[in-house]
């Protein structure tokens, strides 16, 4: 009987050892640190909210603490008020000879829609972008993450100042409509915020002290699509 439960006890540790070989990451897997490049405008930099609290910072935070791979710091490139254009240009004047990135996310055009530009030259705009995006990714579609754009007549901001929240949600529609297109012709995954944010952007714990920004904890909600989605990937 006692060497029955010593088998028993040997095979279970066997066991569990085989099975922690399996999950367990190599030397070299949790040694290597990935690199991450955001594009985008307010929502990307995090206008109104720490550093901490920007959507880009939360993922790396999370991901090096819940996956087996190290993340460096996120290069964000981004600003408020950004339009399409003018994020290609600030990525122009921007050094990125630490291409190719593991992971590329973009977020882009509610500046374009509150201009009143037309969804057709965005459209064409954005697919130019989202080509330099998967280039920045090491050409891998893959790797490359959008975010739609957040619907901003339903926040105070827009409240106070009488925005006709029907035309604003129909342009961002659209917009977004035009985005997912182009980013189903790449094979690049496409993640819908824009009906979440509709139903939290009002709330005064969920915008920063603009009353237009989202505060930290609407980018927490964004962290978390994202989250699910990068975890899954082959790096």
């Amino acid at each position: 009987m006692k060497i029955t439960l010593i088998g028993l006890s040997l095979f279970a540790f066997l066991s569990l050892f085989n099975s922690n070989q399996k999950t367990l990451p190599t030397q070299e897997m949790s040694d290597r640190k990935l690199t991450y490049l955001a594009l985008g405008d307010s929502y990307t930099i995090g206008e109104g909210v720490d550093e901490s609290d920007r959507y880009p910072n939360q993922l790396v935070k999370r991901l090096s603490k819940e996956t087996f791979f190290n993340w460096k710091d996120p290069k964000i490139i981004a600003k408020t008020g950004w339009t399409v254009d003018e994020l290609n240009e600030g990525i122009n004047n921007t050094d990125l000879s630490d291409q190719p990135f593991d992971l590329v996310t973009l977020l882009i055009g509610v500046n374009n829609q509150y201009r009143g530009r037309p969804v057709n030259v965005y459209k064409t705009e954005f697919e130019t972008m989202l080509k330099r995006a998967i280039g920045f990714a090491g050409d891998k579609p893959d790797h490359v993450v959008v975010i739609s754009i957040p619907d901003w007549g339903v926040t105070p901001f827009a409240i106070s100042r009488g925005t006709d929240k029907a035309k604003v949600a129909g342009e961002i529609d659209a917009y977004n409509q035009a985005k997912k297109e182009v980013c189903d012709n790449y094979g690049v995954f496409f993640i819908d915020i824009t009906e979440d944010y509709r139903e939290i952007g009002a709330k005064p714990e969920m915008v920063v002290e603009d009353n237009l920004h989202p505060s930290g904890l609407v980018y927490t909600r964004w962290t978390e699509k994202l989250f699910k989605k990068v975890s899954t990937l082959t790096f």
